[in-house]
């Protein structure tokens, strides 16, 4: 659920598409993941890293060489259910193959 001023609105996950990238590499697949089938966030990565896999939100290279964000949860709440609805499809893929 989301604070919007005083009213809470309740944002469901209603669709992750994984498309899988070579075995080769950190970055595994890039995904997309759609909220209440009426706003989606394409390019969202997912990263084989040394704590393991994790996802990277979609960014931008900044004049100053470093990335910033263009979208990102703002709560860890809401960016650990997208990263678990994320890696789960992710393992259906994988499992499938």
């Amino acid at each position: 659920m989301l604070p919007i001023g005083k009213a809470v609105l309740d944002v469901r996950i209603t669709d992750v598409r994984i498309r899988k990238l070579s075995d080769e590499g950190k970055m595994k697949a890039v995904a997309s993941i759609t909220f209440d089938d009426e706003f989606v966030v394409h390019d969202i990565k997912v990263i084989d890293g040394q704590s393991g896999m994790f996802i990277a939100m979609p960014s931008r290279k900044m004049s100053e060489g470093d990335f910033r964000d263009i979208a990102h949860p703002l709560s860890p709440e809401v960016r650990n259910r997208i990263k678990d609805a994320i890696l789960n499809e992710y393992e259906k893929v994988l499992s499938q193959e």
